[in-house]
């Protein structure tokens, strides 16, 4: 898979440094695979929830942080939407989230 914005990620990551690990070993993960359908992703990420509009919410660091994406499997890419604090997750519409530039 290709991710999409993942400069958001390694912004996080430096404000939150504890986050780092668990990024970088989602981005690795994501970037071999190769996932047609959400069932594959459920597969290798069992605490991954599935939403509408192709967007998917992944547990980062024990639930700490939550991470959104939306996922083109046909172009085989991964669009970063969100990146928070379970706290700032909460606030937010995960089926239309944006990120802010």
């Amino acid at each position: 898979m290709h991710i999409v914005a993942v400069k958001y990620l390694r912004v996080f990551w430096e404000k939150h440094p504890d986050s780092e690990q668990s990024l970088k070993s989602w981005v690795d993960e994501t970037k071999r695979a190769s996932w047609s359908q959400p069932a594959e992703i459920k597969e290798q990420y069992r605490s991954a929830s599935i939403l509408k509009n192709k967007r998917v919410v992944f547990n980062i660091k024990g639930n700490d942080y939550r991470l959104v994406v939306s996922v083109a499997y046909h172009y085989q890419a991964v669009y970063v939407k969100f990146i928070g604090t379970h706290k700032e997750y909460d606030s937010i519409d995960a089926e239309n989230v944006e990120m802010e530039n």
